[in-house]
């Protein structure tokens, strides 16, 4: 096999996010419920023989040097193989969203490298290269939908049930540091969720009143267009939340055949769909435990 095309990148929502404290080195620590869903990215990847690396944009142009090409660069390296790779992406996840399209495709290009050049990596290792990628790397290479704890290294793999999810993306987005420098940004204790889980989550945490996320407010003192997403969703399906630190916010939209209202209308340039949760990464099995 010299070639995987159709490779999945799905994003990701935080069901939850706590701030819980904060490290030495000012990273923030976290709980939150991470959960898969059926919105993601497109890869097509072939290997090369002269060790070049090369990405190709399919569609909107990436930053020159993204997170793809980093993944990559460092799995090259550390491996030590002489083989290179062009990385084709079709991208539709929307970019600063919180949803971590980025970090789902690096993800995805570890996984489809490892088999591509042969190495065979078990995923405790490429766990310790996608963690020097980003935080939310990691969550992407172990392929279950987790509670990820710390900075998002800890996960603990949670079942979650199917759910319709609604994502709005307005077109703004927001400087994570901003948030997390911001006199709202709330913090609560550490321990202040953990028992609720044992592998399962929590009958109440499809409650809309279930947990927070404890960057919105800060989010939307900083874009007036986090408020008005979460007014839509509220209004249409009873309940809103933004995810992760982008200004993207979703809905809880029903467990049954079929969602419990339909998409709202939203104005030009917004982005928004109906997904479906998953149970575990369409690439889970790329990489051996």
């Amino acid at each position: 096999m010299t070639a995987f095309h159709d490779i999945a990148a799905p994003a990701k929502l935080n069901l939850f996010l706590h701030v819980v404290g904060r490290r030495a080195d000012g990273y923030h620590l976290l709980q939150s419920l991470f959960v898969l869903i059926d919105w993601g990215d497109t890869l097509h990847v072939e290997r090369r023989s002269d060790g070049r690396l090369a990405r190709h944009d399919l569609g909107a142009a990436l930053p020159e040097d993204d997170l793809c090409l980093r993944a990559a660069r460092l799995l090259q390296a550390e491996s030590g193989t002489e083989f290179g790779a062009d990385i084709s992406i079709t991208k539709s996840v929307p970019w600063g969203a919180g949803m971590g399209g980025g970090s789902s495709d690096a993800a995805s290009t570890l996984l489809a490298l490892n088999r591509l050049w042969q190495l065979d990596w078990p995923r405790k290792r490429l766990l310790g290269l996608a963690l020097k990628l980003g935080a939310d790397v990691p969550f992407f290479v172990g392929g279950h939908n987790a509670l990820a704890e710390g900075i998002g290294e800890r996960l603990t793999p949670v079942a979650v049930p199917a759910q319709w999810l609604a994502v709005v993306k307005p077109p703004a987005a927001i400087e994570t540091r901003a948030i997390f420098a911001s006199p709202l940004l709330v913090r609560r204790p550490e321990a202040a969720i953990l028992e609720s889980f044992a592998g399962n989550a929590p009958q109440g945490y499809l409650e809309p009143g279930y947990g927070a996320n404890d960057l919105q407010a800060a989010a939307e003192a900083e874009c007036a267009q986090v408020v008005q997403a979460a007014s839509i969703l509220q209004q249409q399906f009873g309940n809103s939340r933004m995810t992760g630190s982008g200004s993207a916010v979703f809905a809880r939209a029903g467990t049954g055949a079929q969602p419990s209202a339909e998409m709202p209308a939203l104005a030009a340039g917004w982005t928004g769909r109906m997904c479906r949760s998953l149970d575990e990464h369409p690439l889970v099995g790329w990489a051996a435990d």
